[in-house]
């Protein structure tokens, strides 16, 4: 980190004869995320909300790939904050994935700029706080990477792109919520569901109260829009649907699939999804936008819906009458299993690059690497309520992993991570998974829980290859898709069922593996996967090298600059320019 003004302008002036050569292919967006509290009142009743730029949802980041981005993240809130970048995989950089493993937090007050690479990849992502269970007050914003010009998009361009968040939503605040857990006691049912952060459209006077806000969604008659609909909720799977009309999946999470019609989709934790909705029906009355819960008793969880509205600007009337019905299956998982399975990879669709994304044949690639993944119901581990996998429940350690291998800071954490459950009693461990650098790893999470989870992996999208009931065996392997796969960064696991997996380890760093699910990951349901290349330890040619702008804590916690300093490092657009031309983004070969 520079020291004085003098070398911030010589900074200054190399960044003004160099842009013009250095950034024309790359170009830079940069944006000023202020986080902070606001009252609001998303199912009518007064609390306390963190919203993004005074809104909620925050601002959706829309870039192209291979763009360099910058996010200036000033902290307004009360406590600690890092923002991660749901299946952005920060290629070679870590340091930008927003976690505890890999960043110390933002202090109250304190400011500090995510300076990454949006490198070969193109889709619907979001953003959230990672800390604290603040996602669950908000914080939560879309993430856009479109196609550079030379790559088609595998379907005629649409009249408009609209993102939708939908997720379940309590009117206690996160801290709140954080103290439930803590002192040993479950969330229990959600007070409602949220779609773009407001309440239900008033489709029932019983079950909805008067003064809710809705969303209302406006398009033209005669058109295609593309959706982008997130699920930014705690714990509960999502049905969603659109009264009326078709649902053609494009694209999930990076990857465009094999385009096929949905009346309803179920959207699970942290997964996304982007639809084609063309707007081909008549406009006698608007028409209603739901997510329900799913796997759960429809009666009992009713008043936990969310609804908007369609509206048609030539629109007649406004939407009534009951809703769109969800899949009739109410505790039978088979319609969503054989729905997940049917989602499978745009073989012939290029992605970031002009090769076609189906190229990778990944059933023909030898496995380096496997784990059996259990996780169990939530159990006391001596006074304290937590979640495991494998028996281990994960403890962040004081000082940031890859941190701490950057300073050489001895008993940070251990590398033995159980590549199948153990026997023992569960237990409290700073325990992370040893990956092999180019290796092919595979993955089965065993879900032996009543609830349905999700699981995402920072860093990486993977190959979904396998899902089913019941307990995995070698010989599940025989049901394997190793062809064209779904390939994402979030998967959910039904229960009393089993999910796979394969990875492709060629990201270096360390990234977090953790259950999308706030609760569970909040008591300790995740781990890491450390990728090192052995062959390239001080060249920076496979991973980046520690962030001029790095914050320090834990162990390295004296190493740490005043914040005028800080911020003028990370905040100035001079200083982020100059970042780009010295190496912040050295060309991936």
């Amino acid at each position: 980190m520079a020291s004085s003004p003098a070398a911030f302008v010589a900074a200054a002036v190399a960044a003004l004869l160099l842009a013009s050569c250095c950034l024309a292919e790359d170009p830079m967006a940069k944006y000023e995320f202020v986080v902070s509290y606001k009252t609001l009142s998303p199912l009518g009743v007064p609390q306390q909300v963190i919203v993004v730029n005074d809104q909620f949802p925050g601002p959706v980041i829309n870039v192209t790939t291979n763009y360099n981005v910058f996010v200036n993240v000033r902290n307004h809130l009360d406590e600690e904050l890092l923002l991660t970048w749901s299946g952005i995989q920060m290629r070679r950089s870590s340091w930008q994935d927003g976690v505890l493993g890999t960043n110390c937090p933002i202090p109250p007050r304190w400011n500090w700029t995510y300076q990454f690479q949006v490198k070969d990849q193109i889709g619907s992502f979001y953003y959230f706080p990672s800390l604290n269970f603040q996602k669950a007050s908000g914080g939560y914003g879309g993430f856009i990477i479109n196609n550079r010009a030379v790559i088609s998009v595998p379907f005629p361009q649409p009249d408009g792109d609209i993102v939708i968040t939908i997720g379940d939503w309590y009117v206690r605040n996160h801290t709140a919520l954080r103290k439930t857990l803590n002192g040993g006691q479950l969330l229990g049912m959600p007070d409602g569901v949220l779609i773009n952060g407001k309440g239900p459209y008033r489709y029932n006077d019983t079950l909805v109260p008067a003064g809710i806000d809705h969303e209302t969604i406006n398009v033209d008659p005669g058109k295609t829009y593309r959706i982008r609909v997130h699920n930014v909720g705690v714990s509960t799977s999502l049905n969603f649907r659109i009264q009326g009309h078709n649902l053609l999946m494009a694209e999930t999470e990076g990857t465009y699939t094999v385009m096929s019609n949905f009346t309803s989709v179920d959207v699970h934790v942290g997964q996304s999804y982007s639809f084609l909705l063309y707007t081909d029906q008549n406009a006698s009355t608007d028409y209603y936008i739901v997510a329900s819960a799913r796997f759960v008793n429809q009666s009992e969880w009713a008043r936990v819906t969310g609804v908007g509205v369609l509206h048609y600007s030539n629109s007649k009337g406004k939407a009534a009458g009951p809703l769109p019905d969800p899949p009739n299956e109410q505790y039978d998982k088979t319609f969503s299993m054989q729905q997940s399975r049917s989602i499978r990879t745009n073989g012939s669709a290029s992605g970031a690059r002009p090769n076609p994304q189906g190229s990778f044949h990944y059933g023909q690639i030898n496995v380096t690497d496997f784990y059996l993944i259990k996780n169990e119901p939530p159990v006391k581990i001596g006074s304290q309520l937590k979640t495991a996998l494998n028996r281990l429940s994960f403890q962040h350690p004081k000082t940031p992993i890859r941190l701490a291998d950057w300073f050489k800071v001895k008993g940070d954490y251990k590398v033995d991570f159980p590549n199948k459950p153990l026997t023992s009693a569960a237990k409290v461990e700073t325990s992370i998974v040893n990956g092999t650098y180019k290796g092919f790893m595979e993955i089965v999470f065993q879900n032996n829980d009543t609830k349905i989870q999700s699981y995402h992996l920072d860093g990486y999208a993977f190959f979904v290859v396998g899902m089913d009931y019941g307990d995995w065996t070698e010989n599940s392997r025989g049901q394997y898709n190793k062809w064209d796969g779904i390939v994402r960064s979030t998967v959910q696991v039904y229960p009393g069922a089993w999910t796979a997996i394969l990875i492709s380890l060629d990201n270096v760093g360390v990234w977090n593996l953790r259950a999308e699910n706030l609760d569970y990951w909040h008591l300790g349901q995740e781990t890491y996967i450390k990728v090192v290349n052995p062959d390239d330890t001080a060249s920076n040619k496979t991973e980046n090298p520690l962030p001029d702008n790095a914050l320090y804590c834990g162990a390295l916690a004296h190493m740490q600059v005043p914040q005028a300093a800080a911020s003028l490092a990370s905040g100035s657009p001079v200083v982020l320019l100059a970042m780009v031309l010295i190496g912040a983004f050295i060309p991936y070969i």
